[in-house]
């Protein structure tokens, strides 16, 4: 399926991140995830890396990207429900359920905002990363699906969402949204079944500006088809 840019927030990023390297860095007890070669072009109905809590261990496995609500009757709806605006978490009959259960962390190298610039008919591709190199951790929801027409023969599709907030200072020119990157400090707090609905949502702010670097990168990143290392290089602007 190729996927065109979406002018949605975060409708692609980068997950270049090797299983033991996430493992590591997020503590995980159980690494469900194989081997797999980094992906610069990361597009919604991927199988992406997820961090999740099962019942008092946490669990690096695959999620799809684009989330599937239990009572939903077809999967398709998934391809709406890449991203979840944090102000309307507990709300929404999509993501309410999964708001108050089902949560958990998207590891992320960096994604992809799209920048509307004068003189230009096409957005400029810019690439958001962190400054220290690090992985993001995109605060996620989680759902299990089955097909009500299989019944209990079905098998489970798991799949997910990324939450989005307003922008910081530094995206707020590229893009009024950006996705939430929790800081380490949340991620046992955002993953806790437990957690208070209040504390949760007063997680779900921008990241502040001096975390994240953004430039602009080269418009093979408009389609899906285009994967490597070369599409998170930096890119010379044509004068508009």
């Amino acid at each position: 399926m190729g996927h065109r840019y979406r002018c949605g927030v975060c409708g692609r990023y980068v997950q270049a991140s090797s299983p033991e390297l996430l493992a590591e860095r997020f503590g995980v007890d159980d690494v469900a995830v194989d081997e797999h070669a980094p992906a610069y072009n990361v597009a919604p109905r991927a199988e992406v890396p997820a961090v999740r809590r099962r019942k008092d261990r946490t669990v690096l496995s695959r999620l799809r990207w684009g989330l599937v609500p239990s009572w939903a009757k077809d999967p398709k709806i998934g391809d709406r429900l890449i991203n979840a605006r944090a102000e309307s978490l507990a709300a929404k009959p999509a993501y309410r359920t999964a708001f108050a259960k089902r949560r958990c962390l998207i590891p992320a190298d960096g994604f992809y905002e799209w920048q509307a610039r004068p003189g230009q008919k096409r957005k400029q591709p810019m690439f958001v990363h962190r400054r220290d190199g690090e992985p993001m951790a995109f605060a996620g929801l989680w759902e299990a699906w089955r097909d009500p027409e299989q019944g209990e023969d079905a098998d489970w599709l798991r799949t997910c969402a990324i939450v989005t907030t307003t922008a910081n200072d530094l995206l707020a020119p590229i893009h009024d949204r950006m996705p939430v990157i929790l800081p380490e400090s949340a991620w046992d707090t955002w993953l806790d079944p437990d957690a208070d609905s209040r504390v949760l949502q007063s997680l779900l702010v921008p990241a502040p500006a001096e975390l994240v670097a953004a430039y602009p990168v080269s418009p093979l990143v408009n389609s899906a088809k285009h994967d490597g290392p070369e599409l998170v290089q930096p890119f010379e602007l044509e004068s508009a």
